[in-house]
């Protein structure tokens, strides 16, 4: 088998930016986690406030293994952070229970972005379980086929990464704005040092767009150029 140097160049530059992404913000949350925030609060502590600062009650805090497999589940209301952020008294842990509780908030104003990635997940999922199919298989037996299927698959990948950057940047900028108004988090080093956590944790997401947009645009060029042979 044959592999192609460009989709190989795409695929070893689309792991090192993943694998830098994940290094930094890996890096920040272990340096960070150290740094004490002056308020006392745990990150369960302020998520509550958060909450109920906005009116939020029918959002329900929960802690779960894993470090750093925090998510706000709008499908049942749940805002789930990992032991260390949940009992954690660190600038990072209130930095990323305030990032979660702010998915909370836009759930709650029904911010445009987050309705549209809520409904894009179904047919993500369902275009990411083709994906392995098509190019495990009809990929070797009818390429011409394959091709823009995968395009079609990854365009729809590309989109919903494209539609989560603005709903994880709004997310953290909401979280800043909250900690300095509550004052969970002092300004100057501990403000400083929160930030630097939630940014390094938003470059993950621009990772995986680009990921996605890299082998969007490889098969798109392989179709239209197999398109320009036809001819």
């Amino acid at each position: 088998m044959i592999i192609d140097p460009l989709y190989l160049l795409l695929f070893l530059g689309t792991m090192a930016l993943s694998l830098f992404a994940s290094w930094r913000v890996k890096g920040a949350y272990a340096r960070y986690s150290q740094v004490p925030a002056s308020s006392g609060m745990s990150g369960a502590q302020i998520a509550q406030r958060i909450l109920d600062l906005n009116g939020i009650h029918d959002v329900t805090i929960h802690s779960t293994h894993g470090l750093l497999s925090d998510h706000y589940d709008p499908t049942n209301k749940r805002l789930v952070l990992c032991e260390e952020n949940y009992h954690g008294t660190n600038v990072a842990a209130l930095g990323v229970a305030a990032h979660e509780c702010g998915h909370a908030i836009q759930h709650q104003q029904l911010y445009a972005p987050l309705q549209w990635r809520m409904a894009a997940v179904g047919i993500t999922t369902v275009v990411g379980s083709i994906i392995p199919f098509v190019g495990m298989g009809l990929l070797y037996i009818a390429p011409k086929i394959a091709i823009p299927v995968l395009a079609l698959c990854f365009g729809v990948v590309m989109l919903f990464q494209l539609v989560t950057l603005p709903v994880e940047f709004d997310a953290t900028a909401r979280a800043k704005r909250i900690l300095a108004h509550t004052g969970a988090v002092a300004p100057g080093a501990e403000t400083a040092a929160m930030s630097k956590v939630l940014d390094a944790a938003a470059l993950t997401y621009v990772a995986a767009f680009i990921s996605a947009l890299g082998t969007f645009l490889y098969y798109v060029m392989h179709m239209l150029g197999g398109q320009r042979n036809d001819d």
